[in-house]
């Protein structure tokens, strides 16, 4: 028999396999579906997660309160330092400015501030830090530095925030880690025994194949063909899926987090290099499947 034969032959027996058991390879096909779902739908909110930390991240800026006795010369001196130590920019806030600025914010009330005896507010300096120092322990770490300088009272940079945020993104990310081994691991599992089921129903076919002298890689072939095309169609379900609720549910999402992301148009849950990446895993899901059932249970 040709190798092209052998291929047809293959293809074939699998494509037969698949309709003789539907609902058992429906099983499957569902289960991959929903884990690929699933690691999609978290993969975009890993997405939405990063990009809310970015652009809290991008306004991170650390306040360095001066004393009140650092004339402006000393103040000159102070920020070519402090740029100098966290290669970013930095501003200086003369009292008055940080109190017109207060007002301001303040609205109404702020017609209060014109009755105090004195501006409580000292000069300060708006230090503006580089990406690359803007994670809790760089912020922390130059927060110390700066504190350790001569006219420092004071340094701000929302520190509870920023490490809060931090912690949040990190458990995300274990937590998706740990679902993901989880539901991987019960996708194979599944797999496995639905082609556990089919190599069952169809051994008296097996038992004729072995007697007229098929070798264990041609009756093996069909069923990891038919894992594949489970794990490829369980991935075109969970891709379908992905699409209707990005179409369905992104523009709700997209309004809800707009103030914190600022996302204008909608939430992209499937870009193109995700797509193949579930396409993948799913004929790799279904691979690693029926490789365990031909392997365990395929002994004739």
């Amino acid at each position: 028999m040709s190798v092209l034969a052998k291929a047809s032959y293959f293809w074939r027996s699998a494509a037969s396999g698949l309709r003789h058991a539907p609902f058992v390879h429906f099983v499957a096909v569902t289960t991959i579906a929903i884990a690929l779902f699933s690691a999609g739908l978290a993969q975009a909110v890993g997405q939405m997660v990063e990009g809310l930390l970015g652009s809290l991240g991008g306004e991170v800026q650390v306040t360095v309160y001066l004393s009140p006795e650092l004339d402006e010369e000393g103040a000159s001196v102070l920020r070519e330092r402090m740029v100098a130590t966290s290669g970013g920019r930095a501003t200086l806030v003369p009292p008055q400015a940080a109190l017109e600025r207060l007002a301001t914010e303040l609205g109404d009330l702020g017609e209060a501030l014109s009755h105090l005896p004195e501006n409580p507010l000292p000069p300060s300096l708006e230090l503006e830090v580089p990406p690359e120092r803007r994670t809790p322990g760089a912020l922390k770490s130059l927060a110390k530095e700066l504190r350790a300088m001569p006219g420092v009272t004071g340094v701000d940079y929302g520190e509870e925030a920023v490490e809060r945020l931090s912690a949040i993104s990190k458990a995300l990310r274990v937590g998706g880690w740990v679902a993901f081994a989880v539901v991987l691991l019960t996708t194979v599992i599944i797999v496995s025994a639905t082609l556990q089921l089919a190599i069952y129903a169809r051994r008296e076919e097996i038992e004729i194949q072995k007697l007229v002298g098929a070798t264990d890689r041609f009756v093996k072939a069909p069923f990891l063909i038919e894992g594949f095309l489970q794990g490829l169609l369980g991935a075109a379900v969970a891709l379908a899926g992905l699409l209707t609720f990005e179409h369905l549910v992104g523009p709700g999402l997209a309004s809800l987090f707009s103030f914190l992301v600022g996302t204008g148009g909608g939430v992209t849950v499937l870009e193109p290099g995700l797509a193949l990446q579930l396409l993948a895993a799913g004929c790799g899901l279904g691979l690693g499947g029926s490789f365990i059932a031909v392997g365990r249970f395929l002994r004739v």
